[in-house]
């Protein structure tokens, strides 16, 4: 089974446990700060009062604010790459590739329905992209588009349909358009089945 490469390597075995215990703390406020208020009205003094750490912590560990949201980000996107590696059909390896890209992109939306808001926050004005998880993403999709349509030209096709991920239009769809996130992933979907009509 072709692995997909993650958004960085795991954290070392030979983290200290309190350190470790620092991230998980500060992911963990930084998660339920967001969801209360907004990023864009969390600041890193707001995590670390939260988390119980010290400032010197936060910007050691993260950066600023951008990078602690692409952190928390990274995490989601570890455990969603992990059911596409090991979880179970049709989202986990064994099912049919259509159904395995269906169940991908209402998976992948669903995921960016929570994420978007963060994207765009972490990086105003600028490129709200996950470049680790798009990769990995746009060769599973690739993989998987080959197999249900050899004559497809997978790499473009794959580029399209990750393109439909962008943060800045699926929050246009959601909330400016005022579309459900059932109608999005429909659509997408019928978008994937038009690569793999016969040519």
């Amino acid at each position: 089974m072709e692995e997909l490469p993650l958004v960085r390597r795991p954290v070392q075995l030979t983290e200290r446990a309190d350190a470790a215990g620092n991230r998980r703390r500060i992911l963990a406020a930084a998660a339920q700060l967001f969801a209360e208020r907004g990023a864009e009205h969390v600041s890193m003094h707001d995590v670390a009062r939260e988390a119980c750490v010290g400032m010197g912590t936060m910007y050691r560990r993260f950066g600023d604010r951008a990078g602690l949201t692409f952190a928390l980000l990274d995490e989601r996107h570890r455990a969603f790459q992990e059911q596409l590696l090991r979880g179970a059909p049709p989202l986990g390896p064994g099912g049919p590739p259509r159904e395995r890209l269906h169940a991908f992109g209402r998976g992948l939306l669903e995921l960016l329905d929570a994420d978007a808001p963060l994207l765009v926050a972490a990086a105003p004005g600028g490129a709200a992209t996950l470049t680790g998880p798009n990769l990995a993403y746009r060769a599973h999709l690739a993989l998987l588009l080959g197999a249900a349509a050899p004559g497809v030209d997978a790499e473009y096709a794959a580029d399209t349909l990750l393109a439909a991920f962008d943060p800045h239009l699926h929050l246009h769809l959601r909330h400016e358009r005022g579309w459900p996130l059932a109608r999005v992933q429909d659509g997408w979907c019928a978008l994937a089945d038009g690569w793999l009509a016969p040519r």
